[in-house]
């Protein structure tokens, strides 16, 4: 893996743990009322989504590693273009459902 590919897996965690740390201890409720916290993790998806896109440039061996990556990249570029169209409960079930799986993949790439 070279140094730019590595950088790039590292966003994804940095930006995925800010996620975590965004919503921890609160509900969907509380989640749907804090704009803050929304815009937070909206951004941090971007983040995601844009490494990712990266590393399919330049490391197309790296990129088939990482389950659902032209999803994810979908998904971002839904919430960088598709402002209008975002729905809260989808972000918040991506965010307890895949981004712990995304997390634990990278991670045992980063490890190997």
């Amino acid at each position: 893996m070279n140094s730019k590919s590595f950088k790039y897996l590292q966003d994804v965690v940095d930006a995925g743990e800010a996620i975590q740390r965004f919503v921890c201890g609160i509900s969907l409720e509380q989640f749907e009322l804090s704009e803050l916290i929304q815009r937070a993790v909206e951004r941090e998806f971007e983040i995601i989504g844009e490494a990712l896109n990266r590393i399919s440039r330049i490391d197309e061996e790296l990129f088939d590693l990482i389950p659902d990556a032209s999803k994810i990249i979908g998904f971002r570029n839904i919430i960088a273009h598709g402002y209008d169209i975002i729905e809260t409960e989808i972000v918040w079930d991506v965010v307890n459902q895949n981004l712990p799986r995304l997390l634990h993949s990278i991670s045992v790439i980063l490890s190997n």
